[in-house]
């Protein structure tokens, strides 16, 4: 009887550090280093865009994403941007650098800057990958 309460008690302790470790490893914060290429950018608007213009340039990058096979994702919404007057920024994120360098005078690109170019007054970019 004593050995059976042995083994019981080893097993619980067992089952204990074994759950303990489980959990350590799930509280442990995990993260990736993809080689995809996020093309960031902010931008301050001409002082004549109007507002419709300047949701129709965002929107715009939308539909670059569905028109380009090598943008990934996209983020559009602003939360917030520094340097005086800057606005807006948003993100493009290629598949690899080849697809951005290949982007670069695409047919998507120059649809989108007909758009966009007439109300960008300075943009500032940053490319970066792992």
């Amino acid at each position: 009887m004593k050995k059976l309460m042995n083994l019981k008690t080893v097993l619980t302790a067992a089952l204990a550090l074994t759950l303990l470790g489980a959990g350590a490893l799930i509280a442990a914060n995990k993260f990736g280093k993809p080689t995809s290429v996020i093309h960031v950018v902010t931008v301050r608007w001409k002082a004549e865009a109007t507002p419709a213009q300047i949701q129709a340039a965002i929107t715009g990058v939308e539909k670059v994403a569905a028109a380009y096979p090598g943008i990934k994702n996209v983020w559009i919404k602003t939360l917030k941007v520094q340097g005086q007057g800057y606005k807006n920024a948003f993100v493009m994120e290629f598949k690899s650098e080849a697809d951005l360098k290949n982007y670069t005078d695409s047919e998507a690109q120059k649809e989108w800057y007909k758009l966009y170019l007439p109300i960008r007054d300075q943009s500032t970019t940053h490319d970066i990958t792992n």
